[in-house]
Formats: C-alpha cells, sequence, structure tokens
C-alpha cells in the first residue's frame, strides 16, 4: 500500500483508490482468525480508519452492489473488532488503580473527548444546556461519552446506559464503581435491555444518545428511531450518530428521510479525525 502512506487529511482521494485499498483491507480483515486487538489486527484497523476519514466525493448509494455488500460486511467486522477492543480495555482498567485517571491508555480516547465536546457543543447550541435524565443507548464495555459527559460537561444529570450485552455492561460497571472519591456511580446506571423492549421509561429521559452501530441495517435502524420517537417525552431531544462519505464504510448512515415525525435540529458532519456525524432531533409538542 505504498500510495496510501502518502495520503494525508489535505489530499482528495479519488473513488477507485478508495474502493480498491478498502477492498483490499477487507480482505485481509476477512482472513483474519480472530478481531481480538493483536498487532495485525491493531494495523489493519488503524489503516482503514486513516483511509476513511481522508476527504472523498464518494456516494455509497452509487456504489455498485457488490461494493454496498463489502461495505455491509466490513461495518460489522468493525463493530465486532471495537466490541472486543472495548472490552480487553475495559478488563484491564478495572485491575488497576484509579481506571478513569488512564482512560488516555485507550487508542481511540481523544477522538471521544473529540466527539463529545462536539456534541455537547451541538447540544448547548440548541438549548439542551442541564438535562437532568440522559439515556445513552448502545453504552458498551467502555461507555466513554457518557464518562467524558457526565465528569466534563453534564456534572449534574443522571445517565442511564442501556446495552444489549450484559458482560458490557458489568466491565463498564467495574471501571465506575472505582471512583470512590465521586458520585459518579450514583449518577450513572446500567441497564441491560433491549432498546426495543424500553417503553415507558424511555419518557423520563430530556436527551437521549442513539450509538452509531445500534441498527446496524437501514430496516433495523428505522425501526429503534421510530420506537425511540413513540415512546420518548415530547420536547425531548434524541442525538443519532451517522457517517458520511469514506466514514459510512466504519458505520451505518442515517438519512434525513429515516427521520419520520421528527424535527431536526442539527446534521453536523466533523473533517477532522472524528469519525461520527451527528443528527439531533427534537420529538414535536403536541
Amino acid at each position: 500500500m505504498a500510495s496510501f502512506q502518502n495520503l494525508n487529511l489535505e489530499t482528495q482521494i479519488s473513488e477507485n483508490l478508495l474502493i480498491t485499498q478498502i477492498t483490499q483491507l477487507h480482505a485481509s480483515i476477512s482472513k483474519l482468525e480472530s478481531l481480538k486487538p493483536s498487532k495485525q489486527v491493531n494495523s489493519l484497523f488503524t489503516q482503514l480508519v486513516k483511509l476513511c476519514i481522508l476527504p472523498s466525493s464518494i456516494d455509497i448509494q452509487a456504489l455498485p452492489q457488490e461494493v454496498k455488500n463489502m461495505r455491509e460486511s466490513l461495518i460489522n467486522l468493525c463493530g465486532q473488532a471495537e466490541g472486543l477492543m472495548e472490552l480487553e480495555f475495559s478488563t484491564f482498567l478495572a485491575q488497576i488503580p484509579k481506571p478513569l485517571n488512564n482512560l488516555t491508555l485507550f487508542p481511540y480516547y481523544g477522538n471521544y473527548v473529540k466527539l463529545a465536546n462536539m456534541e455537547h457543543r451541538i447540544l448547548k447550541e440548541n438549548g439542551v444546556v442541564h438535562p437532568k435524565k440522559v439515556a445513552f443507548v448502545g453504552s458498551g464495555p467502555m461507555p466513554l461519552t457518557s464518562i467524558i459527559m457526565a465528569t466534563h460537561h453534564l456534572v449534574s444529570t443522571h445517565f442511564d446506559n442501556y446495552d444489549i450485552d450484559e458482560k458490557a455492561n458489568e466491565a463498564a460497571r467495574r471501571i465506575v464503581a472505582t471512583v470512590t472519591e465521586s458520585e459518579l456511580e450514583k449518577r450513572m446506571k446500567f441497564e441491560t435491555k433491549d432498546i426495543m423492549e424500553v417503553r415507558e421509561k424511555l419518557g423520563e429521559y430530556d436527551c437521549i444518545f442513539l450509538a452509531a452501530l445500534v441498527g446496524m441495517s437501514r430496516d433495523a435502524k428505522v425501526k429503534i428511531l421510530g420506537h425511540l420517537r413513540k415512546y420518548m417525552k415530547e420536547g425531548g431531544v434524541l442525538l443519532v450518530r451517522s457517517a458520511k462519505g469514506a466514514r459510512a464504510f466504519l458505520y451505518p448512515i442515517v438519512e434525513e428521510h429515516d427521520l419520520v415525525d421528527f424535527e431536526v435540529l442539527t446534521i453536523f458532519h466533523p473533517t477532522n479525525n472524528v469519525i461520527n456525524s451527528v443528527v439531533l432531533l427534537r420529538k414535536p409538542m403536541i
């Protein structure tokens, strides 16, 4: 991949080169025996991320079907690898003193800080300043957004973190439970539930975050959005993570026409090394 090494964030990459190199990386990742963190796994996914954040004019919807199929496979592989990496780091951090002081050991911690700063700014600009109660759907074993938001931005807010995987929640609880010098554990709960089975409780939240990998297909994402729309409180806001351009080889896209019966407040696409786009929605008052 000699040509890849010379690219940088200011370089516009051609669609053909982008697809060729992503296809090569997908082939290599697909052959891996395990997606657990290792030198080879880390190297391949680092190359993929660097490639996908380059400026490009690629239109995901216009791609040939075989490239779309490859993209769906790659998103699933990325999701599995991300979960395994988070679980390994969460387990490691829970075993050392003051794990929250060592979050910087996580390879993508800086990206999460930038993403949380961006999301907090967007919330603030749209009048969401001191929400009493927030839900994070798809928090995983390293609930970094909730931790960063709770400790740096929304310092009196209560966070309910939902994940379908009890193993992920156990790992997350262990990290937060070690914070004896603050009340973070009192403000942060972890629920093992499929969000489609949560109904009335969704009406308690001023703001709901929907992680990018909750609802991997368009149909699944639209069903989840419809469920949240039905049960969340009137006037409540929903922050949905999406992706644009080549970043959509890493995460699913949420299209504006998927956002039925929501008021769209903001759609923001980053151009730095933050991968996720942010879509901020409000459930209208009747």
